[in-house]
């Protein structure tokens, strides 16, 4: 029989009596409404057909179905919906069975959860991500789920939005079985329910579970949660299967994802998603190709370095790192392999994958080594004259089409370039530390940097897993220099009477992980001192200067490092430090300052538009392209709370608080 086709993107064909129903709806097999009818016309002809024995459901390419359409995102519905589709199939008189060839998320998962069998390639996974979104599966996931796992395995899957592969799911009872001839074995398995009664899923009793693991499973999620609603409502509803029949825990379903889905969290998780889809575009380079990237050369290989070449080597590349000795070369390969070695004991990397890695790192004293390299970035001091001078010494080893990247934090990456032979070939790559863990690069622009240099930087950085943000040439970047102004405000507000510990709680209630002065501490305090010192001769003396934080690093606190900073950290814990309130109440004193009380509310919603400010200057300036990118690097980098969008999402018209 020839290929039938039930919509424009879902057709079938008859296999050994099986309808084979394939939905091709690239680039993921999203379930578009046109979607949603095909697979309902293709039951519809296997219901009336006596010659056809059941269904089987799979996708095109190399994705099972990637989830909701994006480009259905926020306007109204159109017939039928998925929960109709999901019923049609499980309610179904002949067996269906979900032949997973590639990723199943968010409706794709909710699918093969209707089915009455599931069957996957090796390569497949398995995920319910709407978490992620602020909402919850909305077509039967949080009542199917937890049908096959259990009640903790379920709270964990729905509650963190994380993907499996396929052996795992196997393992917790998502799926039947892996097979490597997927089409033949699905319709064997169609043949042989179709001899017995079908195993619905929605008509499965939950597995009874051990009180103790439903609540650690509950805790940890919403130990993660910093007030969003959609985790605590997933473990609400996945909890709710075991408590009521399936009809009813579908209602609730279905008008918790309503509800949530028209929030303003949601709607900053939407925002988000979108802006990380436009990050890295940068108009000007329409057209223009990377060049290729094989061989990174880094030199320096303390812990940024370290970290960059363990995030490059695990996107493949061959990586020559450089030290000033030998000895210091070791140390470096030490450092790297340890970071490796720290991830197949955590279990988040083969031991076979770590052993590839280091098959392809070589670390040496010898700089010549270099003019092997497609790419160089420099992970040295952060001082200009040890950068400039390094560069120029690269100029006579590298290759004239070898690009040099700079990791300089604060540095104008102009000067730099200009200190070299070819300064086209110059592009900032700002990592943030951990290098290999954090996903943003700021990917500088530079005033002499080709084009295709900067679409080589921000192509490499794809690669790596990151998320690059391109912008321009400024102090601090994006990032740092907004960081520079929130925590300046926050600084005005401990010298007019806000107390630091008040601050970090204010902020940490708003979402951030931790508060600014416990982030400071972290970081060192005389990092931002120095940088104050060397300011100090061009600094607008009628500007308002905070002294306190000097007044800490020349007492030699600077974070916890030194067991004291903005806090005292000598029980082990973070502790308010009386001196550090005595030093603050002689600040204000000798600038005859009044202390006065500010809300949590105050206080966030100054420090929120302190930034927004900034980021607004920074778009005026150019420096920024658009205001989802500054989201997107104080999200990614500096902890802001990515439910509530980042400070621009905040200032355009989002509740502050």
């Amino acid at each position: 029989m020839s290929a039938t086709r039930f919509s424009e993107s879902v057709e079938g064909s008859i296999r050994d009596g099986v309808l084979v129903v394939t939905i091709d709806n690239p680039p993921v097999n999203a379930i578009s409404s046109h979607v949603r009818a095909g697979l309902l016309a293709a039951l519809d002809q296997a219901a009336s057909a006596d010659d056809i024995a059941g269904v089987v459901i799979t996708g095109a390419g190399k994705t099972f179905v990637g989830g909701a359409d994006i480009r259905e995102f926020g306007k109204p519905p159109v017939g039928p919906t998925l929960p109709e589709v999901m019923q049609r199939i499980e309610g179904f008189e002949k067996p269906v069975v979900a032949a997973t060839n590639g990723a199943a998320l968010g409706g794709g998962c909710e699918i093969a959860l209707a089915c009455h069998g599931r069957i996957a390639a090796a390569q497949a996974t398995f995920g319910l991500p709407e978490v992620k979104l602020g909402i919850v599966p909305g077509s039967g996931g949080t009542q199917r789920l937890p049908r096959l796992l259990g009640i903790p395995a379920a709270i964990d899957l729905i509650g963190s939005g994380r993907a499996i592969k396929a052996a795992e799911a196997v393992t917790l009872g998502l799926i039947d079985r892996v097979s490597e001839l997927l089409l033949e074995d699905a319709t064997t398995l169609v043949r042989d329910l179709a001899q017995k009664p079908l195993r619905r899923t929605g008509r499965l009793v939950v597995p009874a579970a051990d009180p103790a693991a439903d609540e650690a499973a509950a805790k940890k999620i919403l130990s993660k949660a910093r007030g969003q609603a959609a985790p605590a409502e997933a473990v609400r509803l996945v909890r709710a299967a075991a408590e009521t029949n399936l009809e009813n825990g579908l209602a609730d379903e279905r008008a918790t994802f309503l509800s949530l889905r028209d929030s303003t969290e949601a709607a900053a998780l939407r925002h988000v998603f979108f802006a990380e889809r436009q990050a890295g575009k940068v108009d000007k380079l329409e057209g223009v190709a990377p060049r290729r990237i094989e061989t990174v050369g880094i030199v320096g290989t303390g812990l940024m370095g370290a970290g960059i070449a363990v995030a490059v080597l695990s996107a493949g590349y061959r990586v020559i790192g450089v030290e000033q000795t030998q000895d210091a070369a070791d140390k470096g390969h030490e450092r790297i392999a340890g970071i490796l070695d720290k991830s197949v004991q955590s279990g988040r990397l083969a031991a076979s994958v770590r052993d590839d890695c280091i098959a392809r790192l070589k670390v040496t004293g010898d700089a010549g080594e270099l003019a092997l390299a497609d790419l160089v970035i420099e992970a040295v001091f952060d001082d200009l004259e040890v950068k400039t001078s390094l560069f120029q010494r690269l100029d006579g080893i590298v290759r004239d089409d070898a690009i040099l990247a700079t990791n300089t934090s604060y540095l104008d990456p102009d000067k730099i370039a200009a200190a070299t032979a070819r300064p086209e070939r110059v592009v900032g790559l700002h990592f943030f530390s951990p290098a290999n863990i954090m996903r943003l690069v700021e990917v500088v622009d530079c005033a002499a940097t080709a084009p295709e240099v900067l679409a080589s930087a921000l192509g490499f950085a794809k690669k790596l897993g990151k998320l690059p943000v391109a912008c321009g040439v400024t102090e601090g970047f994006i990032g740092n220099r907004i960081y520079s102004a929130y925590r300046r405000e926050a600084e005005f507000m401990v010298e007019d009477g806000a107390a630091p510990e008040n601050i970090d709680a204010a902020l940490e209630a708003y979402g951030f992980p931790m508060g600014i002065f416990t982030v400071n501490d972290m970081a060192g305090l005389e990092i931002a001192w120095a940088l104050r010192k060397r300011r100090a001769a061009t600094r607008d003396p009628k500007a308002r200067y905070v002294e306190i934080p000097d007044r800490l690093c020349e007492a030699g606190r600077f974070g916890r490092k030194t067991g004291r900073g903005w806090y005292d950290y000598s029980s082990g814990e973070r502790q308010v430090d009386p001196e550090v309130t005595a030093l603050i109440a002689a600040a204000r004193a000798a600038k005859s300052i009044t202390p006065r009380s500010f809300t949590a509310n105050e206080i966030v919603a100054r420090l929120l538009k302190a930034m927004a400010d900034e980021g607004a200057t920074l778009l005026a300036e150019g420096i920024a392209a658009r205001s989802s990118d500054i989201d997107l690097v104080m999200i990614n980098g500096y902890g802001f709370p990515a439910h509530k969008g980042g400070p621009m999402f905040v200032a355009a018209g989002s509740p502050a608080a």
